[in-house]
């Protein structure tokens, strides 16, 4: 991947997009192509096959880690403002995030 050189992989894990997010992605181009008429997007849109499979989701691990936490919080039955702050709270005592991971 291309993209490996120029990210800070101790701050972020790059993965592949799943299909109900390129689907998302995919409308948000077509808006924007639609509100804009960026020929950009009309090229994107017209090889969409080759365009997504160029796609990579770059997850920054704190905020992996929050929604993961936040996940673990609402299994617990915490309601969801409770359980984000709950998975904030961990998150800040994590050690890994001290070390920038």
């Amino acid at each position: 991947m291309v993209v490996d050189s120029r990210c800070n992989l101790q701050m972020v894990a790059l993965d592949r997009v799943e299909d109900a997010e390129l689907t998302l992605v995919k409308r948000m181009v077509e808006r924007h192509a639609e509100l804009t008429g960026s020929a950009l997007a009309s090229r994107l849109l017209g090889r969409w096959g080759d365009t997504a499979a160029r796609l990579v989701r770059i997850m920054p691990h704190d905020y992996r880690r929050v929604l993961e936490a936040q996940a673990k919080m609402r299994a617990k039955g915490l309601p969801p403002e409770e359980a984000e702050m709950a998975a904030f709270l961990e998150n800040v005592r994590d050690e890994a995030r001290v070390g920038g991971n």
